[in-house]
């Protein structure tokens, strides 16, 4: 029997180790029931320091575990400096945390956890890759789900392997499947002279020749909807920018909503199309086959579902009788842009479990969560 006294965790070193990290969790899982690889292309962006924007404001290091010369398990551990900038506690992250053996949790949080320690960090939270504007928390339910883009996967004996290193719960971040079905808009039915009744409320799409501009919107509204929530670390425009950007062979205007009231933008919520629809069965990296069949699914946007990644309301109208009205209003719109985009499941998530008037409004439609993941915490 194997144990954490034969493991070793070592800093990643150079582009090979850098690499192996990137795809390890596609070496690890690849026979696991429920687990589909996202493209190596996809998770290089979104962790390598030359090409992640979080980068611009945080700073990290990645860690390997290896038994016998193989590697068996990794992690991150990360700064954000807009996080240091929040009142509290001083307050670091945990990410990528993949294995397949419990044994290997144990010190690889260890080696996090000093890493952070020598730079003065007082709480530890995560997992989170690479803030909670990246793929947020252990899979605790749904392995057997449909995958879904920028939703992290885990085994399901990942959560607990951390509580047994002294970690709590800190959250729970609920997403909701939602078929954009004639039920579906049925249950979430507004009565039809609701917005006149309650000011001039109208929606438009991204504007592909203001495209920096309608980015710009997007960022100041979500920051301005979600500043001081849990968790919240505020969306920096180099982000925003740099999303559109790799969105931009799949992009399409009705992805993007915009409420406006009285002309004034009050609210939005950003689309994106699942990748797994089109390079699901292709593999982490594909063969040159795989990479034109890609090609071609993607000009022909053969996609079927697709996920709500950024969601966010004014504060201003929190104390107005819009409060309950925009959020049903944008559901409700997303909803119609259904008759136009190919999707029929959307995904929406992930909402705080803490959120009760989100809950309920979604809940009207979709009463269950599908997938359940958690943030853990501990004191260093």
């Amino acid at each position: 029997m194997s144990s954490s006294h034969d493991i070793t965790v070592s800093p990643v070193s150079g582009f090979r180790q850098q690499t192996l990290f990137i795809k390890l969790p596609r070496l690890l899982y690849d026979s696991l029931s429920g687990y589909v690889p996202p493209l190596d292309m996809q998770e290089r962006h979104l962790l390598s320091p030359r090409k992640s924007q979080f980068f611009t404001h945080g700073f990290g290091c990645y860690f390997l575990a290896w038994r016998n010369g193989q590697a068996i398990g990794r992690i991150s551990a990360h700064i954000d400096t807009l996080a240091l900038k929040q009142k509290g506690l001083r307050t670091g992250f945990f990410g990528a945390l993949d294995t397949i053996e419990p044994e290997c949790v144990s010190p690889l949080i260890a080696a996090a956890e000093q890493w952070l320690k020598l730079r003065h960090i007082e709480r530890i939270r995560g997992p989170w890759t690479l803030n909670s504007n990246g793929e947020s928390g252990v899979m605790i339910e749904g392995q057997n789900e449909i995958p879904m883009i920028n939703t992290p996967w885990h085994p399901s004996f990942l959560g607990q392997a951390i509580e047994n290193t002294g970690y709590t719960k800190a959250m729970d971040l609920l997403s909701y499947c939602m078929k954009t079905s004639t039920a579906a808009e049925r249950a979430n039915a507004l009565p039809p002279d609701i917005q006149k009744r309650m000011g001039n409320i109208t929606f438009r799409s991204l504007r592909l020749a203001h495209i920096k501009e309608d980015a710009e919107i997007l960022r100041d509204i979500y920051n301005d909807a979600w500043k001081g929530t849990w968790g919240n670390i505020p969306l920096t425009k180099n982000e925003v920018q740099d999303m559109l950007k790799t969105m931009k062979p799949v992009l399409r205007p009705e992805q993007y909503v915009l409420a406006e009231v009285n002309g004034e933008p009050a609210a939005v919520a950003l689309v994106v199309p699942n990748m797994f629809d089109v390079c699901g069965d292709l593999g982490g990296a594909p063969t040159p086959l795989g990479w034109l069949t890609l090609l071609n699914r993607l000009f022909h946007h053969e996609f079927h579902s697709a996920r709500v990644i950024l969601l966010g309301i004014r504060k201003k109208y929190l104390s107005t009788a819009l409060r309950a009205l925009l959020p049903a209003c944008m559901i409700d719109e997303l909803m119609k842009r259904g008759h136009v985009l190919p999707y029929r499941t959307i995904e929406l998530g992930w909402i705080l479990e803490t959120h009760d008037g989100l809950r309920k409004l979604v809940e009207r439609i979709t009463p269950t969560p599908y997938k359940r993941h958690r943030i853990y915490e501990k004191l260093l």
